[in-house]
């Protein structure tokens, strides 16, 4: 078996846009006519740039290749020149195309790929939500705008029922006020206090039936996040995440010493070696690893792996399309330590438009499918019509220090 051909989409996520703005997709063909998707979560470029980098590494790696050689086109990929680093960039091109191998080799044997990879460990897999508001994403230079479920406690605390009438037993929102490329920064007293009256109003309004996942996007100094964390504990969050940037797991491992809330990270982290400064630092209890990003399917198994051996909890992160939800939820399935998954609502709305059957949701859980490789299939015809054409990338900070 070789691949011979490669396609890349970038699609337009139309509004409310939940998910991001755009996604990145990739098809890649097998001689006997194997296809397999995968999704990028990267927004370093351009999508359109990204795209062109997906095709260009396919074309050196990948093309005329076995796609079963998954180990190799890593080390191939990771060393591309001459590099043997962590690259946001590259593990993102990498992770999509990994994917798409993955769902070849489940196709051409039959099986979903977590069967191939140890097997189900999970009769169902626990989901969460964002707290959305009705205009969708809440991008950074919204995050002050007029009454919202981030800056309003009555607001936040209605959406958290209604999830938890849906079913969820878990909601996570991001109430600690703007984040921007100069952060970390001391949290004002008034987005301390904001917080605090936030999340008091969401426990209130779900009591034990839901957990808390309070975000952030490394806004904090170590410093700040502690008093962040003060400010919410007495409420009992599952999970405080990202409290300060994540260059420096050393340092964030301070601010875990200090609270008892568990920290969360990984959405920003990328291959095993990343993860294993933030394992060998106890700088977090629960990974986040988005496997649109963070190497792949395999790469994020070995991930979950050396977290399970340090009793370390993972919750694969999705803030972007179906595919690499899909790619998700195989590694959820086969990793004793899994806690939850991140879900984009339901899987419903455009994101069971992408698909031509939608992920299965049922009472807070994804219920899995036996369905060979990753599960899904990506409607084309629906990546066709939604062309993106330009704009901001898929996520961005704030680019001034907050005053």
């Amino acid at each position: 078996m070789k691949i011979t051909d490669v396609k890349t989409w970038v699609v337009l996520n139309p509004p409310p846009q939940i998910g991001g703005r755009y996604f990145i997709f990739v098809k890649l063909v097998t001689d006997g006519g194997v296809v397999g998707y995968g999704e990028a979560y990267n927004a370093s470029f351009g999508p359109k740039v990204t795209a062109k980098m997906i095709e260009d590494m396919a074309e050196r790696h990948l093309v005329g290749r076995d796609p079963h050689d998954v180990e190799r086109f890593f080390r191939h990929a990771y060393s591309s020149g001459f590099t043997q680093r962590p690259d946001v960039a590259v593990m993102g091109c990498f992770s999509a195309l990994e994917m798409a191998c993955w769902d070849i080799i489940g196709k051409e044997a039959g099986k979903p790929v977590y069967k191939l990879l140890g097997g189900r460990c999970h009769e169902a897999l626990r989901t969460y939500t964002y707290l959305y508001p009705t205009s969708g994403s809440v991008y950074p230079d919204e995050m002050e705008s007029p009454k919202n479920v981030y800056n309003d406690p009555d607001m936040a605390a209605e959406a958290a029922l209604e999830c938890v009438k849906q079913g969820f037993t878990a909601v996570k929102f991001d109430p600690a006020g703007p984040y921007t490329a100069f952060d970390g920064h001391q949290p004002r007293l008034v987005d301390i206090d904001l917080s605090a009256r936030m999340v008091k109003a969401v426990r209130e309004a779900v009591g034990t039936r839901a957990d808390i996942l309070f975000g952030t996007h490394g806004q904090f100094t170590p410093a700040g996040a502690v008093r962040m964390a003060k400010a919410i504990e007495p409420y009992d969050p599952l999970w405080f995440e990202e409290p300060v940037p994540p260059d420096m797991p050393e340092i964030m491992a301070d601010v875990a010493r200090k609270i008892s809330i568990p920290v969360a990270t990984g959405e920003r982290l990328t291959t095993k070696y990343e993860f294993a400064r933030v394992i060998e630092n106890r700088a977090a209890a629960i990974l986040q690893p988005d496997l649109g990003r963070s190497g792949g399917i395999l790469e994020t198994k070995k991930i979950a792996a050396m977290a399970e051996a340090y009793h370390i909890q993972v919750a694969p992160h999705c803030y972007c399309g179906p595919i690499v939800g899909a790619a998700n939820i195989q590694l959820a399935a086969c990793s004793p330590n899994f806690l939850v998954l991140e879900s984009i609502k339901t899987w419903d709305g455009f994101h069971a438009e992408l698909l031509r059957k939608k992920i299965g949701w049922e009472e807070g859980n994804v219920i899995l499918s036996e369905e060979p490789g990753l599960g899904v299939e990506l409607n084309e015809d629906v990546c066709d019509a939604h062309p993106w054409s330009e704009g901001p990338l898929h996520l961005q900070m704030a680019p001034d220090p907050l005053v």
